[in-house]
């Protein structure tokens, strides 16, 4: 009987080791989907003034194209990373893959701006299952010990289409026209779907007796106050009218409804008691901040080089580019870092560095021209790429697989809304702070005064971020307590 037994655990043992995919293959598809959904971010930005050219349209208008993308990645995020636990990650995933790659195709062929834009909502909705469920992925896929490489990894490739979407769209458009910027995601997409499809875990079967619901109300509650939020912080480009205070004081009544609602359904979206956990609710306080402090080196940083320090657009273009690469850079050996002397020492290193980099740009003259100004950006996207690989890796190393696609939305959640809120008031600070009704007509002098500012509250922000992560104490090993409680399990099966 005993052989019996050690015989079939042995040959399943096998057959799992034969079913076991490639941990790099399915890096190698999670990196992908991760630079794709990143590239659509920042690629078409650079093609606004030829889209309103070829479609005869306002900047108000146009705009729209990245707006659109935004806010369906913003209001969905969540929820599709709640429906990846639910259905299954890797179905769910490539499907994603499959919408952002056919969107692509029909944003490249737009005959209107209206077809375009609302492709790219499309696009966005394929990024947004992307984003949310490749962090998920990696629990499943790597082992624990290796979690923080990953982790970074795909923050390395996370800044690589950052960085690097607006200099490809540039030659994308100046080569082959505008649709190119596009079409290029086709043969991306298909290579990670394939991939994805080759190497990644299938899904396991689902038994009644552990199976949740999904909960349409809370996700359609949820999705209207983020829209409503992230109009508000992004229509009026930083100055705030009529409009958006309805839009805020919407998202605000919205955000009630939603945790009115969540209280009391049987399988709620989110489960408020994740939030009773002092780290896991600094995690995500520490992360929109750290996103908004980031948000302002892309407002403030071209009106700096071009009004400020003179340069051509080209030169602005390079300069910009070296933080993206210094993070890119960085990502790998943060994640070692993360892996080897724990995640919370590195969040702390990150956001010193964050604090370290923002005070020396309110302090650095003009004077000191663009060294003065790469320096501190250097040392501020580091400190970035240190925290985000850290967070990333603390949250979601001891998670069990049933809230990985959930707390992997929120995070991306958490790291958006700290965007659009960045967007929105750190803008508004650069404005007040240069005194000039038109930044793009402001003086050099008041130009370098409106940065030095911005960087002054930018500095204060990281200070707020680094005293929530002393106080929160935040030990990776409290994420182990966030798996569902028995009685909210009960209470869902009941």
């Amino acid at each position: 009987m005993l052989k019996t037994i050690a015989a079939e655990r042995i040959k399943a043992g096998k057959e799992g080791a034969e079913r076991t995919p490639s941990v790099r293959g399915a890096l190698a598809s999670l990196s992908l989907s991760l630079l794709l959904s990143s590239l659509g971010t920042s690629i078409a930005n650079v093609g606004l003034p030829t889209l309103g050219q070829v479609f005869t349209a306002t900047f108000q208008e146009v705009q729209w194209v990245v707006l659109s993308y935004l806010l369906a990645i913003t209001t969905l995020i969540v929820g599709v990373g709640r429906l990846g636990d639910l259905t299954g990650r890797r179905r769910l995933l490539l499907a994603g893959i499959s919408l952002l790659t056919m969107a692509s195709v029909l944003c490249g062929l737009a005959p209107a701006l209206w077809v375009l834009i609302a492709a790219r909502a499309v696009q966005g909705l394929g990024a947004a299952v992307m984003m949310a469920l490749t962090i998920a992925f990696v629990g499943e896929t790597v082992p624990k010990a290796r979690i923080g490489s990953a982790m970074g990894l795909l923050g390395t490739m996370s800044a690589i289409g950052t960085a690097f979407g607006p200099t490809l769209g540039g030659v994308l458009i100046a080569s082959l026209g505008w649709r190119a910027i596009f079409l290029v995601n086709v043969p991306l997409g298909v290579l990670t779907f394939f991939l994805a499809r080759r190497y990644l875990p299938v899904d396991r079967p689902s038994t009644g007796t552990n199976r949740a619901g999904f909960d349409p109300l809370g996700t359609l509650l949820l999705a209207l106050t983020l829209a409503a939020y992230a109009l508000a912080m992004t229509l009026g480009r930083g100055r705030f009218g009529s409009l958006n205070v309805a839009l805020l004081g919407a998202a605000a009544f919205g955000f009630g409804l939603f945790v009115f609602t969540e209280a009391r359904v049987a399988s709620p979206l989110i489960q408020l008691a994740m939030f009773r956990d002092p780290v896991l609710r600094a995690s995500l306080a520490m992360s929109a901040l750290v996103s908004t402090v980031m948000m302002a080196t892309l407002v403030v940083g071209p009106f700096y080089l071009s009004r400020a320090l003179g340069l051509d657009a080209a030169l602005v273009g390079l300069v910009l580019s070296v933080g993206p690469l210094a993070a890119a850079l960085t990502g790998v050996p943060a994640g070692r870092l993360a892996d080897r002397f724990g995640a919370q020492r590195l969040t702390m290193a990150g956001l010193v560095g964050l604090a370290v980099g923002s005070f020396a740009l309110s302090l650095i003259p003009a004077t000191l021209g663009v060294p003065g100004y790469v320096a501190p950006i250097v040392i501020i996207t580091i400190g970035y790429a240190l925290f985000q690989t850290a967070n990333n890796t603390a949250v979601m190393a001891d998670i069990g697989p049933e809230q990985r696609g959930v707390l992997s939305g929120l995070l991306n959640l958490s790291r958006h809304l700290g965007l659009v809120t960045g967007a929105s008031v750190m803008g508004a600070v650069f404005a007040f702070a240069s005194a000039a009704t038109d930044i793009t007509t402001a003086l050099p002098a008041a130009v370098a005064t409106g940065m030095r500012i911005t960087f002054a509250v930018a500095a204060m922000l990281s200070g707020v971020a680094l005293v929530i992560a002393v106080g929160s104490r935040a030990l990776p090993a409290a994420f182990r307590s966030l798996g569902p409680r028995p009685d909210a399990r009960d209470a869902r099966h009941a």
